[in-house]
Parts: C-alpha cells; structure tokens; sequence
C-alpha cells in the first residue's frame, strides 16, 4: 500500500479495519489535493483560484436520510421523535460493506480537530474517497499544528464513500433512497455514502458535539459569532439563508466563526476553522469580505455555474441549485479570530427571513421570549429553495438546528436560557426577510438596514430609543432608529393592503401557537406566555 503525507505510522487505516488498499494519502494540503481532484477530474479550478466541484443530485443534506445506533449509551437520551433508528446489527453490516468497498482503492485521510477550546475539543480522523471532500473537510475544522501529526489518535472517525450506496434491508435505510448518513455514538463512527454533498461531514462533528457536549455543562450552537472591540461578544443564530454568515462578517468586529459554536464556563469557542457561506448572489459592493475569501486558491465551491471557457463564476445563476456554496479557511477572513475563543456573550441575535413580510426588522426579546423563539427556530422558505416548493412556506427548525440534535430539544433550551440569565444577556430577533408585502409582492429587507439595526443593538444605543408593543407578537419593537426609514419599523406601513397584512400576521401567529403545541409541557408558564398572540386591534 502506498502512503503518503505526515501521519502517526503506529496508528494507521488499519486500526479502522481497512484492508488493501491501494493508498492512503495523509493530511494532503491544497496544492497536492487539488492536484489529486483535478486529475481524477473531480472538478475544476475557476478564475480567482477556487476549485469548483458539482455534488450531482444532492446539492444539499438528506436529514431523512440520516440514522442514529440504537444502544445503551442513545436508546434513553436521544431525542427519537427527531431522529431515525437504526440497530446495531445494521450498522455492524454497513460497517463491514464499507471495509470490503474500499478494498483497492486509493482514499485520503485528514486529522482534524471540531471544538477550539482543548478542553471540549474531539480529535476527528476524516476517511474520503475524492480528494476534493478531503480538501473541504480540510478548510472546515481545525487543522492541528503539523508537530501534532505524528501522535494523533482520532477519538471519532468518519468515513465519506459517495460511491457506495446502501442496501434498505441489510443497513436499515430508507426504501428506495440511495443515500445513508448512520452515526454509532458509543464508537465514535460516522459513515456517510450514496451523497456527494460535502457538508455531510461537517454537520456530523456537529451532531457529535451536540451529543457529547451538553453533559458537560456546554452549550452547542448553530449559530456566528463575532467581538468587538471591548470584548462584547455576539451571537447570530438563525437557519440557511437568514444572513448568519453575512452579519456576522462586520468589517468592524473580529469574526470567531460563521456556523457552529460552543458556550461554556469559559465562553464561547468555534468549533470549526473554517467558513461555508451560501454564495447565490454574491457580490463583492454586498459581501467584500465574503467575496475576497471566496475568489481565491484554497477555497472549495459547490454547484456554482461558470463560464467553460473563461471560467469566470456566475454567481447569480441558480440553474443548479439555489444553495450554491463556498467553504474556505477562517484565516481568509481579514478579521478572523486567531484562537476561535472569546468571552462571555453580551448579545443574542435570532435570524428569521420571514418571507410573510409582516415581522419588525428588529425586536427586543424577554429571556422567556427568547426561549420561546429559540424552541421555535422559525425561518419561511420561498420558491426556489427546494425542489418542488412553490410560494412561501414556513420552517420551523427547534434550536436553529433541528436535524443536528440527538438530545430532546428543552436540553439546549433550558441549558440556554441558564446562560442568557446567569450572564445577563440581552436578545433581539432580526427579521432579514421581506418587507411591505408577502415574498413576490415585497421587497428583502435592506441589508443596509439590517446591519444598522443590529450595530445598534451591540453596541447599545437601541437601549436608548422608545419601544412599542408588537400587537401580534408581544415583543418590544423600537419606534425609531436613526438613520433607519421609520415605516420600516411598522410593517403594517409598508403594506399597500393594510387587511391583507392583518390576516397575513394572524396566520402567521397562528402558525407560531401550532408548532409550539409539542413543547408546551415542557417548558414553564412565564414561556407559554411568551407566545405570539394578537393583542390589539391593527394599528
């Protein structure tokens, strides 16, 4: 077997069962890699740098498609009404194919850490079969010291064969899906196939963090995070496409990441190196920072549209998906934090694109209400987003990260609200959505106008301004915002329609009291009392 790069020779594929194969390449760098993946013609270096790869038909996760190990350390603490069972003995059979599938073939291994602080911090080996996930996976967690390599022991192991495709009966999978995503929580293991997307792997050290951290008194988040100067640290959470990359990217704050956090004695720590920004109409006038990292070697697209003969990137073109992607290494960041750790938060800022058009672009939230939208998680999905959806529907996604928890969502609830009062933290819910009528009527919300809002929630001049009562949602909205266009403030205003928006946010609070049913005996009276509810008559 050949082998090459830096690697720990006492501690090799071996250990994972992995028997001839043809070559393992060890903790490649990105020239070598992309090397590898443009001659196995995995894709295609485009102007600027970038290696460009398609993910064929899955150009997103396949939540329905991922399993959790039913067994003593899960049956009693996972959350199973949000995830998928899957028996030992399944596993034990997918487990073994995989062994026999790599037989001969040449696969690239990174070692790799998920979690910046040492203490919380899991040793991650990373198995992949294209050289081009391996430089994903690469840019996206932590890349130990190379002095580091040559004793690494992995605690958790994954392993990405998109050549492999599962059998329903043998595996346990779904009927008719070609596609497995099957985590053994006691082992350690995470064994993906059937899917060429790469943020598979990423969203599995997720999950695993999500598992493992919580019993011992450490917050997991799906959320960006960013500090200011005098160390006020921030937090954005919010689902795909509410701008937590984006706003989080502030020319005037350091950025400790764009994605998945942990919250602990200590503070906040990233648990990744890297950046994964939607990139669909990405502009350099919009997103400069964003824009910069993204047009350069190192950087790993998927499914963005260029030209074949200029290879210049079309960045506005969603032919392939609308979920085009880029993922690079935090460093590329002008402001990037160089430890992935700060302090205790002084913010929280919940993202929603509500697509209804009826919400604030800013609200100030109690810690009850704050827990209240945090267990609801809620975003809207317009057409385009997904195959086959048509118009505006809503999401809700408990936690902003639904499909990445195997604890009961009231754990990180309740872990949460512990923190935002022990620490006296001040939440805000953001609309980065529509104003002045439904998705298709109205108008995004101004990014401009977005940013101001969110500015002055940090740096603390919203404390100053006069509140109103939100007749629909309760919470406290700010009259006036300099600088900010003041009907802006009032959704009703921007509306042509003024009935037309009454029954819109009426259904959509209608909404917020039927998702919310499944938690109500979970959380305590001060939360139900949180609950959007219309108050008032339109203003």
């Amino acid at each position: 077997m050949q082998e090459t790069g830096l690697r720990n020779g006492a501690y090799g594929a071996d250990k994972f069962g992995f028997k001839n194969l043809a070559a393992v390449h060890w903790n490649l760098d990105a020239p070598i890699l992309y090397e590898h993946a443009v001659a196995a013609r995995e894709g295609y270096i485009v102007q600027g740098g970038p290696f460009c790869a398609e993910t064929g038909h899955h150009t997103g996760r396949s939540p329905k498609d991922k399993h959790t190990v039913v067994d003593a350390t899960t049956e009693n603490v996972v959350w199973w009404d949000g995830n998928r069972k899957q028996s030992q003995e399944h596993f034990e059979n997918l487990l073994k194919d995989f062994q026999a599938h790599v037989g001969g073939k040449k696969l690239f291994a990174q070692d790799l850490y998920g979690g910046a602080d040492p203490k919380y911090r899991i040793k991650v080996r990373v198995f992949t079969e294209y050289a081009w996930h391996s430089l994903f996976i690469r840019q996206l967690l932590i890349r130990p010291d190379r002095s580091e390599l040559a004793a690494f022991i992995p605690e958790m192991t994954i392993v990405d064969l998109p050549s492999f495709k599962p059998d329903a009966k043998r595996h346990g999978g779904r009927e008719g899906s070609d596609t497995m995503v099957a985590i053994d929580f006691t082992r350690k293991i995470v064994l993906i196939c059937g899917s060429s997307y790469a943020g598979e792997m990423k969203k599995s050290v997720f999950t695993a963090l999500n598992f493992y951290l919580p019993a011992q008194g450490v917050m997991p988040m799906h959320c960006s995070a960013n500090v200011g100067k005098d160390g006020d640290v921030a937090l954005f959470f919010g689902l795909s496409g509410t701008g937590k990359t984006t706003l989080s990217a502030d020319p005037n704050r350091v950025l400790i990441g764009d994605d998945e956090h942990g919250w602990g004695p200590d503070g906040v720590f990233n648990f990744e190196g890297g950046c994964y920004a939607k990139c669909i109409k990405l502009s350099e006038e919009a997103e400069p920072e964003i824009y910069a990292a993204t047009n350069r070697f190192g950087a790993v697209l998927e499914n963005v549209v260029f030209d074949p003969e200029t290879r210049v990137c079309d960045w506005d073109d969603d032919s392939k998906t609308e979920n085009t992607r880029s993922a690079y290494p935090i460093e590329f960041m002008p402001l990037a934090s160089k430890t992935g750790r700060a302090g205790q938060p002084k913010n929280i800022i919940f993202l929603a694109a509500d697509a209804y058009g009826v919400m604030p672009p800013i609200a100030k939230l109690t810690p009850a209400q704050a827990m209240y939208h945090f267990l609801s998680g809620y975003t809207a999905k317009v057409a385009g987003t997904e195959k086959g959806l048509v118009g505006v529907e809503p999401e809700f996604s408990t936690c902003f990260a639904a499909p990445f928890l195997p604890r009961p969502p009231q754990e990180y609830g309740n872990l949460l609200r512990e923190l935002i009062a022990k620490y006296k933290v001040d939440c805000w819910l953001v609309n980065s959505g529509w104003t002045g009528g439904v998705y298709g009527v109205g108008r995004r919300m101004p990014i401009k106008v977005t940013r101001a809002l969110v500015t002055g929630a940090l740096d603390g001049s919203l404390k100053n301004a006069s509140y109103r009562t939100d007749p629909y949602f309760g919470f406290s909205v700010p009259t006036s915002v300099p600088g900010v266009e003041p009907h802006l403030l009032y959704p009703m205003k921007t509306w042509k329609d003024k009935a037309a928006f009454d029954d819109t946010a009426r259904k959509l609070v209608g909404m917020f009291q039927k998702n919310f049913v499944k938690y109500e005996k979970h959380v305590d009276a001060e939360v139900l009392a949180a609950a959007p509810e219309v108050r008032l008559a339109a203003e």
